[in-house]
């Protein structure tokens, strides 16, 4: 019989509660901290998470808490699916509660903006007594909890870590790969959200099957680019964390990036298209910092720059789709040479 865990996962938004559920599905002891006693108490109760995960029955052993002291009181692992911009508190406040050599995996796929810090670089920074791994992929939470085979990679410089995470996650519709780049899979995770935005706007524009497959494989390659300048292994890329994540944001409607894209494709303004969404898209903040990235590092990122101009300067899709059709004509995968 397989060995069973006691599991936490901090968060309690759609992918945090769909991998809560596949613990529960699995057998282990499992408590999902959320903010709001009425979202545990729906939890607790009702076994749904109706805001984020409408339709989807949960596991009835699944457990929900307010307090962060109790959920992750004595597990072997503990599941961090925090907004970006609230990481850095929400793990300070973890701090006195993690006891040392707790496993660590981080599942947020974005970029601490004021510090341009990836989440485990502040996890590092605020939980240095923990064992720490990341984990990527083309994961749609809604899919994900509807049972819809996946699959995902966990990340870690622990090979242990890697392994334990395999163990409480892999089940007959998610399969978990095991990596040691973690820098790459982060990175890819977080970078792929801002060309689902430029999809999304080209989708909305009706633009056809061809030239949305050019924009994901050109965006593919800025982002390989952008990632080795920054140390991360090109082949990581290649994976689920990489072409399967970009792949999956880029073309679906479940992906929160590519939606706010298809609206301002329409033409409805930032602002109203963050705020009706309801969840936090990440490509909007990580898009600023990658513009300012690409021009302190001289990185060629066509896209990205279009993509800006779009958003905070009014620049027209169509002419940014256009400008990139007569920019030079480099090589087509020259990311992976040295």
């Amino acid at each position: 019989m397989a060995k069973q865990y006691k599991v936490a996962i901090i968060g309690g938004g759609s992918f945090g509660t769909a991998i809560a559920n596949i613990m529960a599905d699995n057998g282990h002891d499992t408590c999902q901290w959320m903010r709001t006693a009425e979202r545990v108490k729906e939890v607790n109760e009702r076994h749904s998470n109706e805001v984020y995960l409408p339709g989807i029955k949960l596991n009835p052993s699944l457990r929900a808490s307010c307090d962060l002291k109790e959920t992750v009181s004595g597990c072997d692992a503990v599941f961090f699916s925090i907004p970006s911009k609230s990481s850095r508190d929400v793990a300070k406040q973890l701090a006195d509660h993690l006891a040392p050599g707790t496993i660590l995996v981080s599942t947020t796929k974005g970029i601490e903006f004021e510090t341009n810090t990836l989440m485990s670089q502040v996890l590092r920074e605020e939980l240095p007594q923990v064992r720490l791994g990341v984990m990527s992929g083309p994961n749609l939470a809604k899919e994900l909890a509807a049972r819809m085979i996946t699959g995902t990679v966990i990340a870690s410089e622990d090979p242990d870590v890697n392994a334990v995470v395999q163990e409480i996650l892999q089940c007959s519709y998610f399969r978990v790969y095991a990596g040691s780049d973690m820098y790459g899979v982060e990175l890819a995770g977080a970078l792929k959200n801002v060309y689902a935005i430029t999809a999304g706007m080209a989708a909305a524009l009706d633009c056809g099957h061809n030239t949305i497959s050019m924009l994901v494989t050109r965006s593919l390659a800025e982002m390989s680019r952008y990632a080795v300048i920054k140390g991360a292994d090109p082949l990581t890329f290649m994976g689920l964390a990489g072409v399967g994540d970009l792949f999956v944001t880029c073309t679906s409607p479940l992906s929160r990036n590519y939606r706010v894209g298809y609206e301002l494709g329409k033409g409805r303004d930032l602002n109203e298209v963050v705020a009706s969404l309801g969840q936090v898209a990440e490509g909007v903040n990580t898009l600023r910092l990658m513009k300012e990235q690409s021009e302190a590092l001289d990185i060629y990122m066509p896209l990205v720059s279009g993509l800006y101009d779009i958003i905070y300067n009014g620049s027209k899709v169509s002419d940014v789709i256009g400008s990139m059709m007569c920019a030079e004509q480099s090589r087509d995968v020259e990311f992976v040479l040295k």
